[in-house]
């Protein structure tokens, strides 16, 4: 039985450092990665290892260095896209190891950077294989507490939101934008705590997304996350689905992140062109129109958007609830 002083002990988790510099910096023991050139600005973090595996071996991806952690070496690829590199990485599982790779891959220079995942499914209208756009995230973890202020929730960057919105309406991919509910500890995914996240409108869990989110703003970089639908845990009892051997899910979803062939991806993460445009804060920003979007993300691609408006949040907070 725990004493009385330990009941009412604040948590840990709550404590404020959120201004100290924490003594071990990302990038201190980065091993140097074999380029010809500048490290690329955009990334992808794909949870794919079959896909990256198949892109490794039929040549489209480069392999230019590692990251080192515990479990092993996470490869760092390089891909080709229109011209263009794209840094390319496994970022693990769970927010802590996926948090940390993302710190990785800011110091190496990435400033633009879309996750691809799988996640299950906390809905019955979520078939298999359904993309999914995150824009909030539950924060049922850690890490995020870690990165911003305690909060039940933290926001995406909406600008990452409406170009993955965007990219997917251009593909003709059916979507679907909404909040997810982001947990260490997937074997205590009970009934009750589902239930209580499908009541306050979560579509999916997994357990990176919060800590991507915190992580992104307090580094202050260009996120977007993209997920497909995998397991179901909508019903009375788990459903596995086959998530996990999802091919052409997979393989399609991490082309949308990259954007090949023409098709606006992750380097489209530019500018913050929807605050600019529309002169609205990042609240306001993922009620607008589809129509006032378009026009905000062709304000992008025209060039003209200036640098100068280009500082990610400038105007928001740093978590939703």
């Amino acid at each position: 039985m725990p004493t009385p002083d330990a009941v009412v002990a604040p948590l840990a988790l709550l404590e404020d450092d959120l201004d100290h510099e924490g003594l071990v910096q990302p990038g201190a023991g980065l091993i140097p990665l074999e380029l010809d050139g500048e490290v690329p600005d955009s990334a992808v973090l794909c949870f794919f290892q079959d896909v990256l595996e198949s892109a490794a071996a039929s040549g489209a991806a480069h392999q230019v260095g590692r990251l080192v952690s515990e479990i092993g070496p996470h490869p760092l690829y390089v891909m080709d896209v229109d011209g263009a590199d794209v840094l390319v990485v496994h970022p693990g599982v769970g927010a802590p190891l996926a948090a940390g790779i993302l710190e990785e891959v800011i110091a190496l220079g990435a400033s633009r950077i879309v996750a691809c995942g799988g996640a299950g499914a906390l809905r019955d209208e979520l078939v298999l294989g359904h993309a999914v756009v995150v824009d909030e995230a539950v924060r049922d973890e850690g890490t995020s507490f870690h990165y911003l202020a305690p909060s039940r929730t933290v926001t995406a960057d909406p600008h990452g939101v409406a170009v993955l919105e965007t990219v997917l309406t251009e593909r003709g991919v059916p979507w679907v934008t909404g909040k997810s509910w982001t947990t260490d500890a997937f074997y205590r995914e009970a009934r009750s705590r589902i239930d209580r996240r499908v009541a306050e409108g979560c579509l999916t869990v997994e357990m990176e997304a919060a800590g991507f989110m915190a992580v992104a703003r307090f580094r202050g970089v260009r996120f977007a996350q993209l997920l497909y639908a995998g397991d179901s845990l909508a019903g009375a009892t788990w459903e596995a689905r086959g998530w996990n051997h999802q091919g052409s899910v997979r393989t399609g979803l991490f082309e949308l992140a990259l954007g090949p062939r023409g098709s606006p991806g992750c380097p489209r993460l530019a500018y913050p062109a929807l605050q600019r445009f529309t002169n609205l804060d990042d609240h306001d920003v993922p009620s607008l129109g589809a129509e006032q979007k378009n026009q905000a993300l062709a304000y992008v691609d025209s060039g003209r958007a200036d640098p100068a408006y280009c500082s990610p949040y400038e105007t928001g907070t740093a978590s939703g609830g």
